[in-house]
């Protein structure tokens, strides 16, 4: 678990699964010879032999008056075609309120985009059925990102639409929105294309500050320093790599917090510019 203040705000990190190795389906390039020599990376980012720890975690936004939990991890009790992610039973839940967020708690989710590890804990399965796991939260949805998984399947991971969206949206729960849309004051969306055409980022601004959750358009600290590594499951690499390269050259050697949705811990740094040309990410 992580927290960090932003202004008045306050994000809350609740892990599902933070793991060693086992990556390289979804980052084919970042091999152990290619990390080992990206030391910073080391030792919260990979291990000096150069595998790769990542997390799968939600984000809570906390404003004082909107609690918003941003993507939901993997979920338990769903049939997934990844061994580790199968029939996951966790405790995220009562982690979660451990943290102070019982579920009823939660008033927004929100999804950077729609694969499997971040619409999991969307539902949960009670007396057979899938239902709305936060009964008293609207969902938001990008439209566009819906409108693309009407006609494409996560064949590789499940019936992920089926068991994690279809079911708020039947609920009456779920609001499709513009990949711009303003959440409250404190925190909007903004683009960032090509892991999936309706991808964003999340900023919260509060008293001057700011940060930025990435969701999946950089799924590993290591694409700081590579850009042009994407991921296996990038609908599009080409705009995943630009929409990297803006977001290195914005927010580089600015006091923009950047909280990365697959870091491991520490999670979040600032991104600095070397001499070179390079990037970095400073915890």
């Amino acid at each position: 678990m992580g927290n960090w203040q932003v202004g008045n705000v306050k994000i809350t990190r609740v892990v599902e699964v933070e793991a060693t190795g086992g990556t390289r389906f979804l980052l084919p390039q970042a091999s152990p010879d290619a990390i080992q020599p990206i030391d910073w990376l080391v030792p919260h980012f990979a291990t000096a032999e150069g595998k790769l720890i990542m997390s799968i975690h939600a984000l809570i936004i906390d404003t004082g008056e909107r609690r918003i939990i941003v993507d939901t991890c993997l979920g338990n009790d769903k049939k997934r075609e990844i061994p580790a992610w199968n029939m996951l039973q966790t405790t995220f839940l009562e982690d979660l309120e451990a943290a102070g967020y019982p579920r009823e708690s939660i008033d927004t989710v929100l999804c950077t985009h729609l694969h499997v590890d971040h619409v999991g804990w969307n539902t949960m399965l009670v007396d057979g059925q899938w239902v709305p796991t936060f009964p008293n939260a609207r969902y938001l949805f990008g439209a566009k990102e819906w409108e693309y998984w009407q006609a494409t399947a996560q064949e590789e991971f499940g019936d992920v639409i089926g068991d994690s969206v279809a079911p708020v949206v039947d609920a009456g729960l779920a609001d499709l929105v513009a990949m711009d849309h303003k959440i409250c004051d404190e925190v909007s969306l903004f683009p960032s294309p090509g892991h999936t055409p309706g991808h964003v980022c999340v900023q919260i601004r509060s008293a001057g500050e700011e940060a930025i959750i990435t969701g999946d358009s950089m799924h590993h600290p290591c694409q700081i320093a590579h850009p042009e590594w994407s991921s296996a499951v990038d609908a599009d690499a080409g705009a995943a790599q630009a929409t990297r390269e803006a977001f290195l050259e914005k927010y580089g050697n600015s006091d923009t917090l950047i909280i990365g949705t697959h870091f491991a811990t520490p999670t979040a740094g600032h991104l600095k510019k070397k001499e070179n040309g390079e990037y970095w990410l400073k915890t």
